[in-house]
């Protein structure tokens, strides 16, 4: 596969592009348009280095004042409806950021929106509103995607919000957001760059390939116990940010500041980035039963009016269980709610990967073990399904039969079919023994649900990605593969789901080495990226499956009492 090729589906970054347009920014008048509720007042707000920042303040129209304030950074225009939180007393101020929409200053998505010494766009702007005679010093944020992002950014910057509204968020934009295992997320973060008029800043994200100082000013775990905002997380288990979400929520949740530790939501929906449903997998209606608006709404009166009892009685958390989707008895595909995350004490189940290509619970005999297949960069292997935001490719629950009942490059296992229901809820992890005849390689995981004969669709669940130079950590590469002969460890984060696999369903995993177009493909020659003209190696990758060389699948299941 040529450079030119992995470039394939621009015209659908188009068709996003316009797609996002339309649902987020008209490209009407931005100035002395009003909503029923109040009427827009424009403002060029300066920046600590004098930048002027292209603002708009709505003020409510009923008497009384100051009013809280709910500040909304975009990257997307500022056309947006926020009658509702006009209409509830809120003063709303919906911002530009640097270099985009009506702002001055060079465009450089979220570099100027943290702690950076000198741009700390965020942190300036929420300055300026509680400057102003019009508010009462009580400054939430709102947003989803890209918006909540900018949210993320400015939370360690700030000690004055009070709440943040945050979904479908990335935590650490390294992992969460650029590199999943050590491997370039291509479709995504080229597709979505290439949308906002930035394709430059792949350039240099492609630059930083490991986690260094540059990526220290991308990450808000780290700095948890500087941000004092509490937080309403909210995703889904097949969004692009899904575990990113979840650490935002636990580290402020347990490593917060004062104000911030001990006091966030979590929901956890079913949903992907942009999609609602597929055409694989039916969801059950119920899904839309949990009123997350009306959450939202007692949030922000609890943070920014002071109403003492406005969260009485709703869950920290809030978690929507997948499962079988043709069985009406069948348990799962409901809402539940806890007080943590994860919703109970779970504990590490490992199914071990056998020679005969199944999964096994109990220890493996012994004797050497191993299976393996060829990985050519030029005929990776296709995407079909999962966390994914661009139009070229689908998201979702997606029967895997499209492409494993024929490819040779994969490796299928599976358990027997289960005498009962079996629940996993958290972070799912594959652990693997491996060698290549290639200096570096990567390798792929996907869990699925194996549903009964007669339907024996491969419903994915989750699936990540692990570059081999990477085991050891994501700060430095390790030393290059020696020869087919070397062994060596590597652990695969699947992230997190809730989901029960019926009775009679099997558990499946399914190992490759690309997922592409979502990830850039492996050049197998020790190079972080592959570039025009540069070699492509075939790799005969191996792993590697018994008792001395335990290869497993590691699900999270309720812990004994």
């Amino acid at each position: 596969m040529t450079q030119a090729g992995c470039r394939r589906g621009t015209g659908s970054w188009l068709l996003l592009s316009v797609a996002l347009a339309a649902s987020c920014i008209s490209g009407a008048d931005w100035f002395g348009k009003g909503t029923d509720a109040g009427a827009r007042k424009f403002e060029l707000v300066a920046m600590t280095d004098g930048t002027g920042l292209a603002t708009d303040v709505y003020l409510p129209t009923v008497e009384g004042g100051p009013w809280p304030a709910i500040l909304v950074r975009s990257t997307y225009g500022r056309d947006f409806d926020y009658s509702g939180y006009i209409k509830d007393g809120y003063a709303v101020v919906v911002q530009d950021v640097r270099g985009m929409g009506g702002s001055m200053g060079k465009a450089h998505v979220f570099y100027y929106d943290g702690w950076r010494n000198g741009v700390t766009d965020g942190a300036d702007t929420v300055a300026w509103i509680k400057a102003q005679p019009w508010c009462n010093g009580r400054i939430g944020t709102y947003g989803e995607s890209a918006l909540a992002m900018t949210q993320v950014m400015m939370a360690p910057a700030t000690h004055d919000l009070a709440a943040q509204y945050l979904c479908l968020v990335p935590s650490n934009f390294y992992s969460d957001v650029t590199y999943h295992g050590g491997v370039f997320l291509e479709n995504l973060v080229e597709g979505w760059l290439f949308l906002v008029g930035q394709p430059e800043v792949t350039t240099l994200y492609k630059s930083h390939p490991r986690y260094d100082e540059f990526w220290s000013y991308y990450d808000a775990i780290a700095r948890a116990s500087e941000i004092t905002a509490p937080g309403l997380f909210v995703n889904g288990w097949y969004d692009i940010f899904a575990q990113g979400t979840i650490n935002g929520f636990l580290s402020r949740e347990k490593e917060g500041g004062e104000g911030a530790r001990g006091n966030n939501y979590l929901i956890m929906r079913w949903t992907a980035h942009l999609g609602d449903d597929t055409d694989e997998y039916r969801f059950n209606e119920n899904r839309h039963s949990l009123d997350i608006g009306r959450i939202r709404k007692q949030f922000m009166a609890a943070h920014l009016k002071g109403d003492e009892h406005a969260l009485d009685g709703i869950p920290k958390v809030h978690y929507y269980v997948m499962g079988d989707d043709r069985d009406p008895n069948a348990p799962g595909n409901e809402w539940r709610s806890a007080e943590t995350w994860p919703p109970y004490p779970t504990t590490e189940k490992p199914f071990y990967l056998a020679g005969d290509n199944t999964l096994r619970s109990e220890a493996l005999p012994d004797g050497a073990a191993s299976l393996g297949y060829t990985f050519d960069p030029h005929d990776p292997y296709p995407n079909y399904g999962g966390a994914n935001l661009m139009q070229n490719m689908k998201w979702g629950p997606y029967d895997q039969r499209k492409f494993s009942t024929t490819r040779k490059d994969l490796l299928k296992f599976e358990t027997s079919p289960l005498q009962e229901p079996l629940e996993i809820t958290g972070r799912v992890r594959v652990h693997l023994h491996v060698s290549s005849d290639a200096p570096d390689t990567d390798f792929t995981a996907k869990l699925v649900d194996v549903f009964p004969e007669g339907d024996s669709r491969e419903i994915l669940m989750l699936d990540n990605i692990r570059r081999v130079k990477t085991r050891f950590g994501f700060d430095g590469p390790a030393p290059l593969l020696k020869g087919p002969d070397e062994l060596v460890e590597l652990d695969i984060d699947l992230w997190s789901i809730a989901w029960v696999f019926n009775k009679g369903h099997r558990i499946g995993l399914h190992i490759s080495s690309s997922n592409w177009p979502r990830y850039e493909v492996n050049c197998n020659t020790g190079a972080d990226h592959p570039v025009s003209g540069c070699e492509m190696r075939v790799a005969h990758n191996r792993v590697h499956m018994d008792k001395t060389h335990p290869s497993a699948l590691y699900l999270p299941v309720k812990a004994a009492e």
